[in-house]
């Protein structure tokens, strides 16, 4: 899926945007629930430090056919571009998945499969599971931080785990708090504005993938004066 990004810091705005990735497929959604408790709690924080922090959820329960066929056929729907399209301007991404079999849901791993590769590149994200039984509590560390690595993303420290039991602890709600302070810090540190606009390109960037800025060709050099029948 490509979108295209100028290398360019973004205007500093006094409104941020969270972006919740949600691959519940209940109703209601046990990891729609505790990533939409991180996000009000960042929001809080965020407060707190005089920044606005909108929330935009995407849940791909609605998306399910459309990720698909992109996998299967490169077919892009515009309702799976307009998720994208949220995820490449949002300064923060908060994902959550349920656990199935130990592993993450087939749907939120294939969202992510079909995504632009330097789409993500330098956003902050707390990674979020559910599961039946506890254990399946090392999904996240185990699983998604490997996907979100790859995905050039900066994970928060804090994972987050919730099983039935979990939901009345009061260690959870520390867990959400700690997430969702590390994520705020990170945005108010603009560290993905940093990153894209100091570093972009030092990354390495697949053909077609950056909008054309991987296709920069650095013309004064030796190599290429001489090429050029220059002297």
């Amino acid at each position: 899926m490509n979108a295209p990004f100028d290398g360019a810091p973004a205007a500093h705005e006094s409104a941020r945007t969270i972006a919740v990735v949600s691959a519940g497929t209940s109703d209601p959604s046990t990891s729609t629930m505790l990533a939409d408790r991180v996000a009000g709690r960042a929001a809080e924080i965020a407060a707190q430090r005089g920044i606005e922090l909108r929330v935009r959820t995407i849940d791909l329960r609605s998306l399910a056919a459309d990720v698909t066929t992109a996998l299967v056929s490169q077919h892009v729907s515009p309702a799976l571009q307009e998720a994208s399209d949220a995820l490449r301007d949002a300064d923060a991404l908060i994902a959550a998945t349920p656990v199935y079999k130990a592993g993450a849901s087939g749907l939120f791993t294939s969202f992510f499969q079909v995504l632009d590769n330097d789409l993500l590149i330098g956003t902050p994200v707390v990674l979020a599971a559910t599961a039946g039984s506890a254990r399946h509590a090392l999904v996240v560390d185990d699983q998604l931080r490997g996907l979100f690595a790859y995905l050039r993303t900066v994970t928060v420290p804090t994972s987050l785990f919730a099983s039935p039991d979990d939901w009345t602890s009061r260690e959870l709600g520390d867990r959400i708090g700690r997430s969702a302070t590390e994520l705020v810090a990170l945005i108010d540190g603009g560290f993905r504005e940093a990153v894209r606009g100091e570093a972009w390109g030092a990354y390495q960037h697949s053909f077609g993938s950056a909008g054309g800025t991987e296709l920069g060709i650095e013309l004064d050099t030796d190599l290429m004066r001489l090429a050029t029948g220059g002297a």
